[in-house]
Formats: C-alpha cells, sequence, structure tokens
C-alpha cells in the first residue's frame, strides 16, 4: 500500500538536527477542485421514488451540490486538487517529502472501487513527484486532518521539511442510491442526500516564523459508537449506501467536542475567544448551530466567526474543511494574524481539532489566485 525510496525512510529525512520544539510545521498552501456539474437538493428530492417529504433545504440549509460527470472520479479530483496546491506554493512536485491520499472513497475510472496499488501511488505519479514515501490513510471524514496532523509530527520531529495530504471524493452515488429508498425525516439514508463531490489538498512545511503554523492537532477515536454511520456496498447496482443514525451520532459527537477543543486550545496558548475562526465538519446548519450554542455555554465563549460553507457545495466528506478554508482564502476574509480551529465530526467516532495561525499563506493565495 505504499511506496518507500531505495534507501527506505530515512531518504526523506532531510531536516538538520535540532530540538523538536524549535520547529514549527505551518499550512504552506491549499488546493481544490471541484466538478461543475451542479445538483440542487430540489431535484434531488424529486427523484426519490417513495414520495419523500422531507424539506431537506430548510432542515440542511444545502441548496445545491458538485457533482461529478463522466471522466471525473476520486482519482481526478485529487490530482486536480494537488496540482492546483502546488500552483499557490513555493515549492514543486521535487519538493515533497511524503505523499498521503486521504480519501474515503477510491474511485477510479467510474465507480470501480481501488484498493491496490494506492490512490497516493497514482497521484504521485502523475505529479512527478517519483521520490517521495507515499501511503493511503482512511479515516472516514477525518481523514484530511488525520494527514495533517500525521505531517505536522514529522515535520517537527525532523523527519521531512515538506509534505502533501490530498483527497478526492466522488461520494454522491451514495445519494443517489438514497433516492430509492429515502421516505421520511427518520430515514437511516438521509444523511447520503446532503453529500458533494469535491478534491482538496494542503501542503505542510517547515516555518521559521513564530508568528504563524500549527499550533495543536487533537484527536480521539470513540469506537463504542462506530455503528452509529455504516457505509457498505449497494446491492442493486454500482457504488454505496450508508446508514447513518444521524441525531445519536451529532449528540455523541458533540458531547466530547468540548474536551477536545479544551486540550487544542491549551496546547496552542490561546482562549475560545483569541479564535478568529473556527471551520467545523459541514453536515447541515442546524447541526453546526447547535453545537456552537452547547460548546459555547460550556466554554464561557466563542470565536469570532463560525464558517458555514454548506449552502452551494454540502457535506465534501473528508474536503470539508479545506473547501471552506478555500473559499475564506479566495474571498480574501482571512488576515496572516488570523488563528484558525479546525474541528472534525467523523464516523467512528472520530473528534478532532487542528489549531493554527494563517501567516503567509493568506498572502501567497491572493497572489497565486
Amino acid at each position: 500500500m505504499n511506496h518507500v525510496p531505495p534507501g527506505g525512510v530515512d531518504d526523506v529525512h532531510r531536516a538538520p538536527a535540532a530540538s523538536p520544539d524549535a520547529r514549527r510545521s505551518r499550512i504552506e498552501s491549499v488546493g481544490v477542485r471541484l466538478p461543475e456539474q451542479r445538483v440542487s437538493t430540489r431535484e434531488l428530492m424529486q427523484r426519490c421514488r417513495r414520495g419523500a417529504r422531507v424539506d431537506l433545504e430548510s432542515l440542511t440549509g444545502i441548496r445545491e451540490r458538485r457533482v461529478c460527470r463522466e471522466g471525473e472520479d476520486s482519482l481526478s479530483l485529487a490530482v486536480d486538487a494537488a496540482w492546483d496546491c502546488l500552483s499557490g506554493s513555493r515549492h514543486g512536485p521535487a519538493d515533497l517529502d511524503v505523499l498521503i491520499s486521504c480519501s474515503i472513497t477510491k474511485y477510479v475510472g467510474g465507480l470501480s472501487l481501488r484498493v491496490e496499488p494506492a490512490l497516493s501511488l497514482s497521484i504521485k505519479e502523475a505529479l512527478g513527484a517519483s521520490h517521495c514515501l507515499n501511503f493511503d490513510v482512511t479515516n472516514a471524514c477525518a481523514g484530511m486532518l488525520t494527514g495533517v496532523s500525521i505531517l505536522d509530527a514529522m515535520v517537527r520531529s525532523g523527519r521531512i521539511r515538506c509534505g502533501m495530504v490530498v483527497s478526492g471524493e466522488y461520494i454522491t452515488h451514495i445519494g443517489e442510491n438514497a433516492v430509492r429508498s429515502v421516505r421520511s425525516i427518520a430515514s437511516r439514508q438521509l444523511a447520503s442526500l446532503t453529500v458533494g463531490d469535491s478534491g482538496a489538498a494542503v501542503i505542510v512545511d517547515r516555518s521559521d516564523q513564530p508568528d504563524e503554523g500549527i499550533r495543536a492537532c487533537e484527536m480521539v477515536t470513540l469506537a463504542e459508537h462506530s455503528e452509529l454511520c455504516i457505509g457498505k456496498p449497494f446491492r442493486d447496482g454500482p457504488g454505496g449506501v450508508m446508514h447513518t443514525r444521524a441525531k445519536k451520532l451529532h449528540e455523541k459527537a458533540i458531547a466530547h467536542a468540548t474536551p477536545m477543543i479544551r486540550r487544542a486550545l491549551e496546547r496552542a496558548g490561546w482562549d475560545i475567544e483569541d479564535v478568529d475562526f473556527v471551520i467545523p465538519h459541514q453536515t447541515s446548519v442546524r447541526a453546526i448551530r447547535s453545537g456552537r450554542k452547547r460548546c459555547t455555554a460550556e466554554l464561557g465563549g466563542w470565536a469570532r466567526e463560525t464558517v458555514e460553507n454548506l449552502e452551494s457545495f454540502g457535506n465534501t466528506a473528508s474536503t470539508t474543511h479545506f473547501v471552506a478554508l478555500h473559499r475564506l482564502l479566495g474571498e480574501g476574509r482571512i488576515r496572516p494574524a488570523d488563528r484558525v480551529l479546525l474541528i472534525c465530526f467523523a464516523s467512528g467516532i472520530v473528534v478532532g481539532a487542528v489549531a493554527f495561525t494563517v501567516g503567509g499563506l493568506g498572502g501567497a493565495h491572493a497572489r497565486s489566485h
């Protein structure tokens, strides 16, 4: 599932010896690939074969989502996002020491699921980064933040100088399959109608600037609740299905959110009011707002702004945080001194937080895009 350079992992051990405390990683560039095709929530609900009486747009805040056309898949979205990321970076493919693919979906050539060879191998070959270490990590919708956490540790330890985390999610097939059975708000496939396709990539490298970089990566898995969201192959055709006990999943995730946020803030040396942007996993507007309300009460305050990025994109699975961050950067709403907290809630259940100061990311993105 991975490729190790001829000399072993030490071939990417390029950073000079130093105390881990003297090193800090940063998010240096963000890239995104969104399919051009759009499908509205109204159109999707009209396809429901059992006359579903659900106002999904009001319930979730999702007006439309992007959907792959023929010729687009998990791999193509990932490769395009990786190139977009490199276009805004001071690094080229030859500078990448590690490439981690974090897609939940692994579709190549339509809805053909590929397990081996790893998608990370095909992505690095497409980029011409043949020398770098590559491997796949799958951790549901927490996948990309898991990859960032791994690269953060590798940079701080001196194992590498620069790496990429990338994901391509061709996931809307679960919605196409769900329309056959969704009848009411109680349907366990209702959450499948909220997803959208996308690709995203980030470069994490070493920073010597004290006023930028990743300050904390915290994550926990609550495996006793793993049955609350289950994905499996669709029996009557290609693609998959997802069965979710959405209300219960939200309750359990939010119950563990505040302790996770506290740990991330303590490690970062911040108070919650010091945070400029919170980017939570984009599930639904109601879920985001109820979670914010509970966390605000338990923390005694909240950040300057909570990002809601659902209206035009839906829930883009493992890419959701970086699709939202890319949009903030593109709109010029984010400044070098801004502090950002990414919060993930994923099947498993996985709850996590990544805290970072923007630094040079904002200026570099504006110049390249």
